[in-house]
C-alpha cells in the first residue's frame, strides 16, 4: 500500500510502500519514554528503499535498546516529531515508520503487540473509561 506522511510542522515529508498487515504496538520502556505515552505504533517496511524522503532531512539519535541493539531514531529537528526507526548495525534492513506520522493511518490497524511485559497495567481497560467526542 502506498502511504505518505511527515512531521508535525511539515518540514520533513516522505512516501513509502507499507504492508497493512505489518503494524505493531510496542510496549517497551524505550518506546514509552520516546513517545511520552503508554506505547508506540509502528508500520514496518522491509528495508530503507521502501521509504523516500520527499522534503527536508530528518535528524537522528542512536540509542542502545533493552535487547542490546543500537536503534536509530529519525525525527524532525524542528518540531521533534518521530518519523522512523532503523538499526545502526543494519541500516539498509527493516525500517519502522511511526504510525502517527502516516496520513493513511486509519488503514493501518496493529496486528500484534511486542514487549508486553512492559505494558502499562491499565492498557487493556481503556474500553471501561468514559469518553467524549471533542468539538
Amino acid at each position: 500500500m502506498k502511504i505518505d506522511g511527515g512531521c508535525f510542522c511539515g518540514k520533513v515529508t516522505y512516501e513509502a510502500e507499507a504492508d497493512p498487515a505489518d503494524v505493531s504496538i510496542c510496549h517497551c520502556r524505550d518506546c514509552q519514554q520516546f513517545t511520552g505515552s503508554a506505547y508506540r505504533v509502528t508500520a514496518l517496511v522491509p528495508d530503507a528503499a521502501a521509504i523516500r524522503v520527499t522534503a527536508g532531512t530528518p535528524k537522528t539519535f542512536v540509542k542502545t535498546a533493552d535487547n542490546g541493539n543500537r536503534s536509530v531514531q529519525h525525527f524532525c529537528g524542528d518540531c521533534g516529531a518521530p518519523l522512523f526507526f532503523s538499526s545502526e548495525t543494519n541500516p539498509q534492513g527493516q525500517w519502522g515508520i511511526r504510525w502517527g506520522s502516516i496520513r493513511e493511518r486509519e488503514a493501518l490497524k496493529p496486528a500484534r503487540q511486542i514487549w508486553t511485559k512492559s505494558a502499562a497495567p491499565w492498557i487493556h481497560d481503556l474500553g471501561a473509561l468514559p469518553g467524549r467526542i471533542a468539538d
